[in-house]
């Protein structure tokens, strides 16, 4: 179970994020695609106060519309914090499905799509504390709301995209737990 803290105020919660981004995703290069994006503060953090999954769902339809309508070059992908609500990974995975439905129903399908972490998140067939999860372990459960061309242009620079998960993995298992938690980035195991 993640080890959060639910009682940091907006600031407090987008630094961890940071923290994650720059020392987990960037640092042990996670994403290869994230590093660009951050370099051009073309990231937007947006902490959600939704305790409902409608809430959220309201929220994150506004962010999907907000994404759509700006240019690219200002803002290429937003994270959606969501302390107060889905801290269960099962009812978070099950909302997924209600995320992807959103994209669908405002027609955004093809243009946007939503990628999520997780305090607690598993990958399935996996123990809870396999150190693969980690690969998408966040210190706050994260909807992040990507460009669909976004995506097609770093796949194209980047060779052999469909390895980075192979690589991740083989990342996370040479850095083992007590690698993951000296990078003090939540969740604590």
């Amino acid at each position: 179970m993640s080890t959060a803290n639910l009682n940091a105020d907006d600031d407090e919660i987008i630094a961890a994020t940071r923290r994650w981004l720059e020392r987990a995703v960037i640092g042990l290069n996670l994403c290869p695609f994230a590093k660009a994006v951050y370099v051009k503060e073309q990231v937007r953090y947006v902490v959600s106060p939704a305790r409902t999954p409608e809430e959220l769902l309201e929220t994150l339809m506004n962010e999907l519309q907000d994404l759509a309508d700006t240019d690219p070059e200002k803002i290429d992908t937003t994270l959606l914090i969501h302390p107060f609500v889905l801290n269960d990974f099962l009812d978070f995975n099950e909302f997924l499905d209600v995320a992807d439905a959103a994209v669908e129903d405002m027609s955004l399908d093809g243009e946007l799509q939503v990628a999520s972490f997780h305090p607690d998140y598993q990958f399935a067939d996996t123990d809870p504390n396999d150190i693969s999860n980690y690969t998408n372990r966040a210190p706050y459960p994260i909807l992040q709301l990507l460009r669909e061309e976004s995506i097609d242009r770093a796949v194209e620079a980047f060779p052999e995209a469909e390895a980075i998960f192979e690589k991740n993995i083989e990342t996370m298992e040479q850095l083992g737990h007590e690698g993951w938690d000296k990078l003090d980035v939540g969740p604590a195991r």
